[in-house]
């Protein structure tokens, strides 16, 4: 504006038109000062979710398109469109299909459109089931859930290698990201899940077998497994629960783990046993869960785990120390150099063994395979480290004796392990086991002792006779040590010993020492032709051939003891699974998706992917 030229001023009406308010006094620019609020002339774009869109019956005769969970799809190519707006699905129809198409009308056009949605329902159906299946196989390989979209690019390029295209497209439309495997997943274990609660409303008895550990991001994980058994005698073993302890692990900590589990299968009324490790958290007779489900009113067996009580029955530490000490000098640590040596040395010298074996006490087993490689190259070891370590005879027979002894050890631990075995079974191993110790005792009780069954101390008799003495009557003071420890550790089977004895042989057993309300019963069956000629039928088998309406309290006797856990094997396993799925490369698995994916992979339940697929409203290809 120039200096005294004339000054514009905006008419009222003007500003008013604007929005602006204005005065009179001064009728000037200041009025700005003053302003509405401009949202009404400048309103938000409301989101595609706000606009309450519909699908129209009539889309599906006019341009062939289908409502698929929210979103409007082509029955002719399978495209979606994300807006369910009438222009949108006019100008795909008319681009793409309207020249095949526009031909047909009325009754025609409606039965090209059944026949098309029939044709991609079924098509839909056969990508949904080939998701669920790929997923069932990433979980039980225990596999990361991203990798599905790996197998997908394998499976598409497989496709082309052979010259199927038409394979290769259907491939590209099977949905696998990681996702859409989730979601797989949770509702293959809830069809798990569903089998399950089955199997515990139909079962007659079941025990349960509890273990905890920590997993790789220290959240202390209780495994609860259950052994279900019905009327016919059918045996399940599934995972009932992986319940994570973020806080502390005591006594009322599992308790209440276990209780608010078991309370979702109709409690405890069908329990037959609990078998658990010796912990006091899980065998305290006052704040531990043992006590504490007495206190409660279950009044079942609390067997303690054969396995850990057979992996910490001997105590070596004076011959352990030792041999760990010279093992991780040869190859402990950053000794990379000096193992490449040993084991270079090894074979040139033709040794029995190419290395030796790392020991970690959280494997019971590699005690013994530890030991017996070390005494096998004891000869070598010395060479090699250059006299630095010598070994006396006196502590060679010492080795010699621990390295047998544990070898026997690991034998009865490897017929404890495994699935399947009752309580019997296991109780049998556990005696052959003492009669084996009696006649090591025996054997070391004689003026020459009868090395048979200790290897490794034979060959040092032969090195040196002199620890002959030595043998006499120091090994045989730690087998009687030995024969105590399992007749205190193993109390709690010693005292089912009549019950067991007549689940294993009811036509031998002696019918004074069982309880009253069986010996009547017991009484007829061991009288019955028939099933004395059915003699070498054992344990569940035999109890099969039982009539309920004959037999029913003795019936219902063999359903508990059938229903009833030995060792936590069972729980080992699957903690082994467990460092599997949750590793240091998958640590942010959620505690939910950790329990399905062992379950999954544990189950021995059959997994109907078909009938999970048919509970879907509407599959679609499609993620």
């Amino acid at each position: 504006m120039l200096s005294g030229g004339p000054v514009w001023r905006p008419h009222p009406l003007y500003l008013d038109g604007l929005g602006i308010t204005t005065s009179t006094s001064p009728p000037l620019l200041a009025g700005f000062t003053k302003k509405k609020n401009f949202t009404n002339m400048s309103a938000q774009k409301r989101k595609l979710e706000e606009e309450n869109r519909v699908f129209q019956p009539r889309w599906e005769t006019d341009y062939l398109f289908t409502d698929c969970k929210g979103k409007p799809m082509c029955l002719v190519c399978l495209e979606t469109k994300s807006a369910m707006k009438d222009f949108n699905l006019s100008r795909h129809y008319n681009a793409t299909h309207k020249e095949k198409y526009d031909k047909y009308t009325g009754a025609a056009r409606a039965a090209i459109v059944a026949d098309l949605k029939r044709k991609i329902h079924r098509q839909q159906s056969f990508f949904y089931q080939t998701s669920y299946v790929v997923s069932l196989e990433l979980a039980k390989a225990k596999k990361p859930l991203s990798d599905g979209e790996m197998v997908k690019r394998c499976a598409v390029e497989m496709a082309k290698a052979f010259g199927d295209d038409n394979m290769a497209k259907n491939f590209e439309r099977v949905s696998l990201s990681r996702r859409t495997v989730t979601r797989r997943i949770f509702d293959i274990q809830n069809h798990v899940e569903g089998k399950l609660r089955e199997i515990m409303n139909d079962c007659k008895y079941f025990s349960l077998a509890l273990d905890e550990s920590t997993d790789v991001m220290d959240v202390s994980q209780l495994l609860i497994y259950t052994r279900a058994v019905n009327s016919s005698f059918e045996v399940h073993e599934e995972l009932l629960k992986l319940v994570s302890l973020h806080d502390t692990t005591k006594g009322q900590d599992i308790f209440n783990a276990v209780e608010s589990v078991v309370s979702e299968h109709g409690g405890f009324d069908k329990l037959s046993a609990v078998v658990a490790d010796g912990a006091p958290s899980m065998q305290g007779r006052r704040t531990g869960f043992a006590g504490l489900l007495r206190q409660s009113g279950v009044d079942c067996p609390i067997l303690h785990c054969i396995i850990h009580q057979v992996g910490n029955s001997m105590n070596f530490s004076h011959v352990m120390d030792l041999v760990t000490k010279v093992t991780n000098l040869i190859r402990g640590g950053n000794k990379s150099l000096n193992h490449r040596k040993f084991v270079a040395f090894l074979d040139e010298v033709s040794a029995a063994y190419g290395d030796l074996q790392m020991h970690t006490e959280i494997r019971w087993m590699s005690r013994g395979k530890c030991l017996e490689r070390f005494f096998a190259l004891r000869s070598e070891i010395p060479v090699f480290l250059e006299e630095s370590i010598r070994c006396d005879t006196n502590f060679l027979c010492d080795m010699a004796f621990v390295a047998d002894i544990t070898s026997h050890l690991n034998r009865l631990n490897l017929q404890l392990q495994g699935r399947g075995q009752t309580v019997s079974d296991l109780y049998a191993h556990m005696n052959a086991f003492n009669a084996k110790l009696a006649l090591f005792k025996e054997g070391f009780q004689s003026d020459r002792p009868n090395l048979a069954h200790f290897p490794s101390c034979e060959e040092m008799r032969k090195d040196a006779p002199k620890c002959e003495e030595t043998m006499q009557t120091k090994y045989k003071a730690e087998i009687e040590k030995l024969q105590q420890q399992f007749k205190s550790r193993f109390q709690d089977f010693y005292a089912m010993q009549p019950r067991i004895a007549l689940f294993t042989d009811p036509l031998s057993a002696a019918v004074s020492e069982q309880p009253p309300e069986l010996q009547l019963e017991l009484c007829e069956l061991q009288a019955d032709l028939f099933f004395q000629a059915n003699r070498n039928e054992r344990g569940i088998s035999f109890w099969r051939l039982l009539p309920e309406s004959r037999f029913p309290i003795l019936r219902d006797f063999a359903l508990s003891m059938a229903s009833m856990f030995g060792s936590t094997y069972i729980c080992e396993s699957i903690f082994s699974m467990m460092k599997h799925i949750k590793s240091k490369e998958r640590n942010r698995l959620t505690d939910e998706t950790l329990f399905q994916l062992m379950q999954i992979g544990c189950t021995n339940i059959e997994i109907d992917i078909q009938s999970i697929v048919r509970q879907q409203e509407r599959p679609q290809a499609s993620h």
